[in-house]
């Protein structure tokens, strides 16, 4: 196969093609010639945190290692749970399917076909036993992907532990809890935005006061970027969505002394390698410059940006899937070169099904060769002085804040959210980056250039047809065996909780305790609070 014709420009890179920051050929000292070191850059573990949250960094202790998994049923994820954390794993990352994450039982007409496709089923207490079964929640840090139905995600965790006798306020881990970026690039919202940020604040101010070492949100800019933004654009996106929470908790009586240290973020890594590390260096510098400045934050942990890193699904390839074991590899080299507390790796045939576990484990392994072969984790922060990455690192952030301030003219993040502002962004810069491909600008190995005429099978993960049919057998069998009184009891908890503005955590967990389910939890705030309709973005 003869391969496209490809100009000069475009072998040498991208060249800033599809970035809203130009990369020059060439940095010199001239381009760092204004810096103050002490303020922009400073030391690690201090104001304003370019250099690392931590004094020590890595030579201290390592990042988390996770690896996102769930699929099929509670007994299979939990097989896969066990089999990660034997071959090295140090967090649990847990996926759920799509009718637990918008708040529906298994055997609701809109999940048929979606049952534990794309992560694990949970409709119960019961089920959420069984996810975590010979598991000790108060030795494993877990990290849980769901938005809209967080409250009732972080509800079951809590019974779960309780039931195994573990003290809740030892229990460490994350919650994603970011509706924000739901209605910009995911959909898997349930309630309008304002009913949804009431939830938001309803679990800081419970788990601020019953599991303090818990994270209460996950500020995510990966999905935005799988979307198609640019790394400016996560920057901004993200930070703008992160000053509205922070603005909701104050607004709510929220001591920002108080909740701000418990805050996370979530970013994804792409392959444009040093930009990458800039960018991370740029989102810590300006959190901390809008906490303290913005918001009058005056615990030093209340300005940290303490953020998880997923290497960049929507740069992995169906074609020569192999080659993404090497995308994966620079991605994660580069999150760990920024400064990430916590990494999930890609394996490299998720461009064609959910993980098998080999792949799952080379891509576990892809983390610890950097951690232990490399030498990377041996010196805090090592590109720091660069030219080109401090120069970078400082026009990403003035790109960022020209984004900001945007956003701040439409009224903030939920006016630009509902006028359609930041999809549309978000949509250009995926349409730009797809015609660079298309165009032959940028270079997608095996892809647009360097195709291969035959490629061999890749054996891939199928999950049991029968999943669905035993997970709605076994959501049945429970609704007839519970107690029918103590569990309507509980739902009207809820719902008066919900008409009240009583905080829903309490009663979520003694609803999850008495086995309501996900979907009757969801339904009983549907009732109450209705439900989002998109702005359609054309």
């Amino acid at each position: 196969m003869a391969e496209p014709t490809v100009s000069p420009e475009s072998r040498a890179g991208e060249a800033g093609k599809q970035h809203d920051v130009q990369v020059r050929p060439l940095y010199t000292p001239a381009d760092l010639e204004n810096c103050d070191y002490d303020s922009e850059i400073g030391y690690p573990g201090q104001f304003p945190f370019t250099r690392g949250v931590q004094p020590t960094m890595y030579r201290g202790r390592l990042w988390t290692m996770r690896q996102y998994a769930g699929m099929g049923d509670a007994e299979e994820s939990n097989k896969r749970y066990r089999y990660l954390l034997a071959h090295g794993t140090t967090g649990l990352s847990v996926a759920f399917d799509l009718p637990t994450q918008i708040g529906l039982d298994s055997d609701h007409p809109m999940a048929i076909g979606e049952v534990g496709k794309v992560g694990v089923a949970i409709d119960s207490l019961d089920d959420m036993e069984r996810l975590f079964s010979g598991i000790d929640l108060e030795k494993i840090s877990t990290s849980m992907t769901i938005n809209a139905t967080a409250a009732i995600l972080l509800a079951l965790y809590i019974a779960v532990a309780r039931r195994n006798g573990a003290d809740v306020a030892k229990l460490s881990g994350t919650v994603q809890n970011d509706i924000l970026k739901e209605y910009i690039a995911r959909g898997t919202y349930i309630y309008p935005p304002a009913q949804a940020m009431r939830i938001v604040t309803d679990v800081f101010a419970f788990a601020n006061q019953h599991v303090p070492e818990w994270n209460t949100i996950s500020i995510s800019g990966y999905h935005m970027r799988e979307a198609g933004c640019t790394a400016s654009q996560e920057i901004a996106f993200t930070l703008a969505n992160g000053v509205t929470y922070v603005q909701a908790a104050l607004d709510a009586g929220l001591d920002v002394d108080r909740f701000a240290p418990r805050l996370s973020f979530f970013f994804a890594c792409h392959n444009n390698f040093l930009e990458e590390v800039a960018k991370f260096r740029a989102a810590r510098r300006m959190w901390a410059r809008l906490m303290r400045q913005r918001f009058g934050a005056r615990n030093p942990r209340s300005w940290m940006l303490r953020f998880h890193t997923q290497t960049a699904g929507s740069t992995l390839t169906a074609q020569q899937p192999e080659n993404n074991i090497v995308r994966t590899a620079l991605q994660g080299l580069a999150a760990v070169l920024g400064g990430t507390q916590s990494l999930h790796t890609n394996s490299f045939d998720e461009a064609l099904s959910l993980p098998t576990e080999n792949a799952a484990r080379i891509a576990l392994r892809t983390q610890q060769i950097i951690a232990y072969e490399s030498g990377v984790p041996n010196t805090i922060d090592p590109l720091a002085g660069s030219y080109y990455i401090e120069a970078m690192t400082n026009e990403l952030e003035a790109a960022a804040n020209r984004y900001l301030e945007k956003v701040e003219a439409l009224g903030g993040m939920l006016k630009a959210i509902e006028r359609g502002f930041v999809q549309q962004e978000i949509q250009n810069a995926a349409y730009d980056a797809q015609q660079a491909i298309d165009g032959l600008e940028n270079v997608v190995v095996g892809v647009n250039r360097f195709r291969a005429e035959h490629e061999g099978e890749v054996p891939i993960q199928s999950i049991d047809e029968n999943v669905e049919r035993k997970q709605v057998e076994r959501l049945r069998a429970l609704r007839a065996r519970r107690n029918a009184g103590v569990w309507r009891e509980a739902l009207a908890g809820i719902e008066a909780a919900a008409r009240t503005g009583e905080n829903l955590l309490p009663r979520i967990i003694r609803g999850v305790e008495s086995y309501c389910t996900v979907g009757e939890i969801s339904d009983a705030l549907r009732g109450v609070f209705g439900e989002y309709q998109e702005t359609v973005v054309i």
